[in-house]
């Protein structure tokens, strides 16, 4: 009830206690009016009539004031022993009370004394009911400071977030002004919109001079991870949305320039309506593709002109070269009498293009095509001459200004050993053209070189913009992404692949990929450590041996020219595996993984394929169902009448598409036909 009738939080305090002490005061009120209003001298009369019945008790005397009040004789008032009144000496009764109620002794004490224990329980009551206002009050004004002030979210239980200022503070660096790169490098204006499962034509990394059928399999921000229809998965490569190297379906066609065609197609009867529509597929809209929008600057440059370039992948190497292709405003080269392997395009200010005479001028060493006999006598005149050629002029040429990148400026940069991942980076050393690329957190053995115009090179800031994930060097590592590496020899991060340029074999080993140009004569591979033209001529005298004639095919051959005890079994198996398809004369690197593979299957060991093609169906039965894993497919080379002769000329594809194997078996017979055909070679 004190509680509902204080209403402390809008009156005045005072108000308050007065509350209380009226809400208890009532019910001790008679007590009070027992005792005489004021003490002083008064005059009692005790008037007893006729018409009281029994013993009455006087709420108090009757007091009269005043000149007609009759003292006693001596003129003097006695005080009341019972309640102290005064009153004359003769009119005391017993000479000590002043009426009746005073005459009972026993009455009058204990109403005194319950006046007084109720007067005290009215005191406690009352400092009581004060102590609990107060002790409101109090939780009042502290739920009042409480609620008024401003709310608080409470700190994450958790680090900070990783950020570009915080940290370019902490390392007391700078990033690279967004300024110093090229357009295709910086912040993009739009956003990412291809699909995954959208169809388009593109270059081949590995093959520039290639354009394909592709598929977008991933999107990551603004890059868009590709796949080559009808190729595994291990052979898709990433690329930015805006790259100059995807175009639209139907654009090689309309420019005229061939499309490698996925496996399975025919030329002459591909048509892109008919391929999207049996794949479930769609197109990419033609309004995706940035490059289309891109001002062409008239150039001297045509398809067919001669110039002296430098092997990207031999920079040591200038050699004789030709634009095989003019689009936009880029530039195929491709080096005489080489695999389009080297091929790469560039623009007309790029540093690694030069006019016919360079090399004559500037005192270096041309390296010459492997058909010219006497590379010291070398000369453009006659060469431009015998082939119906001439040499691009030399006003066509630009000169690239210097990059402004300096040592130590951050950036972000792609991991080429794991090209899905962006990492946190910093220019550990420059030249003229090049960057050399540091992973933060990462030892400096993972550095490498890449252009200054190269795509995959970003300001900072890039893939915040973007919404792409960037790798922190304390952050999340490509340990959490190696679900796909576990060994040693796939493991693009491992010491014995530190120095690769693929863990792949070629894409195309066993095809001859049709190019922009048309088909080029194959020579040659130039040799790294020729430095000068003697060593040249030295090399060109020397007769090509049946392995130098098979390594000048295959880009790897100088890294996998070794002894065969350096070629673990485990990697032996890794390229068999992942290989799309072993040519039917393995080149010289395969020969060293057969005793491997022999260890694997043993039934081949002694058996040539001269034996095997006079085999009869039942006979080559046999041996598949003697191969390990093979048992249950033996029965459909009985059923299709497959004899020794017809085995021997099957391919990989043939046994997993028209027999229909699953692959892992398809690989073993497959193999094994590979082995029994060397073993007749050798």
């Amino acid at each position: 009830m004190m509680a509902h009738d204080c209403h402390f939080y809008n009156e005045d305090f005072h108000c308050l206690v007065f509350k209380v002490y009226v809400t208890f005061r009532p019910q001790f009120q008679p007590f009070f009016l027992l005792r005489p209003l004021a003490p002083g001298p008064v005059l009692l009369s005790l008037e007893e009539g006729p018409s009281m019945e029994g013993p009455s008790v006087e709420v108090g005397p009757s007091v009269e004031v005043g000149s007609s009040a009759n003292l006693g004789s001596n003129g003097e008032l006695s005080r009341c022993r019972a309640c102290g009144g005064r009153a004359p000496g003769d009119a005391l009764l017993q000479g000590k009370f002043c009426c009746s109620a005073c005459a009972q002794p026993s009455r009058t004490s204990i109403e005194r004394k319950l006046s007084n224990c109720l007067e005290y329980i009215h005191v406690v009551m009352v400092l009581y009911a004060l102590c609990v206002i107060g002790i409101h009050f109090i939780q009042h004004v502290i739920c009042h400071y409480l609620f008024t002030q401003p709310l608080v979210a409470a700190p994450p239980n958790k680090k900070r977030a990783w950020s570009w200022p915080s940290y370019l503070e902490e390392e007391r660096a700078v990033a690279a002004p967004v300024k110093l790169f090229k357009e295709h490098q910086s912040l993009p204006q739009s956003r990412n919109s291809f699909k995954v499962g959208m169809k388009l034509e593109g270059l081949d990394p590995a093959h520039p001079s290639l354009f394909c059928v592709l598929s977008v399999a991933e999107i990551q921000g603004y890059r868009v991870r590709l796949h080559f229809d009808g190729y595994p998965e291990c052979y898709d490569f990433w690329a930015n949305a805006d790259s100059w190297d995807l175009k639209p379906a139907g654009w090689c066609e309309k420019n005229g320039h061939k499309l490698l065609l996925p496996k399975g197609c025919k030329d002459g009867e591909f048509n892109w309506s008919t391929y999207v529509k049996n794949c479930r597929g769609q197109l990419a809209p033609k309004h995706l593709f940035k490059s289309l929008n891109t001002s062409v600057t008239p150039s001297g440059f045509r398809a067919g002109m001669k110039l002296e370039a430098v092997d990207r992948k031999n920079p040591a190497l200038i050699c004789v070269a030709t634009i095989a292709a003019v689009v936009d405003n880029r530039l195929l080269i491709h080096f005489d009498n080489w695999d389009d392997t080297h091929d790469y395009w560039c623009d007309a200010s790029s540093p690694y293009i030069h006019p016919v005479g360079y090399c004559e001028e500037a005192e270096l060493t041309l390296t010459t095509p492997a058909e010219c006999k006497e590379p010291k006598s070398f000369s453009w005149e006659k060469y431009l001459e015998e082939t119906g050629t001439q040499a691009a002029p030399a006003r066509a040429f630009k000169v690239r200004p210097l990059h402004g990148f300096q040592f130590g400026m951050k950036v972000e940069a792609v991991d080429k050993r794991n090209p899905m991942l962006i990492r946190v980076a910093t220019i550990a050393d420059t030249e003229d053209h090049r960057l050399k690329i540091h992973f933060d957190g990462w030892s400096s053995e993972y550095d490498y070189w890449v252009e200054t115009d190269c795509p995959d090179l970003h300001p900072v800031g890039w893939c915040q913009k973007t919404g792409h994930p960037l790798q922190y060097p304390n952050g999340v590592t490509h340990f959490t992404t190696l679900s796909h590496t576990h060994t040693q020899v796939s493991c693009p991060y491992s010491e014995v692949n530190l120095n690769k340029e693929g863990l792949l074999p070629d894409r195309l080993s066993g095809e001859r990929p049709p190019t922009l140009s048309g088909p080029h004569p194959r020579g040659r591979r130039p040799d790294p450590n020729a430095n000068n033209t003697t060593q040249n001529s030295s090399t060109q005298d020397q007769p090509e041996g049946p392995e130098d004639a098979q390594n000048r095919f295959n880009p790897l051959s100088t890294y996998f020219n070794t002894s065969p005890e350096a070629i673990s079994l485990q990697q032996a198996l890794h390229e068999s595996v992942f290989s799309p398809g072993i040519s039917a004369s393995p080149p010289h690197r395969v020969a060293l993984c057969w005793d491997k593979h022999c260890q694997l299957l043993p039934e081949v060991l002694g058996l040539t394929a001269k034996r095997v093609a006079t085999w009869s169906a039942e006979e080559v039965a046999g041996f598949v169902k003697g191969l390990p894993g093979c048992k249950e497919h033996a029965a459909t080379f009985k059923t299709e009448q497959i004899d020794g002769e017809a085995f021997l000329l099957l391919t990989q594809a043939d046994i997993v598409k028209i027999l229909s194997i699953k692959l892992g078996p398809a690989l073993k017979i497959y193999n094994s036909i590979l082995m029994l055909k060397n073993a007749d070679e050798e």
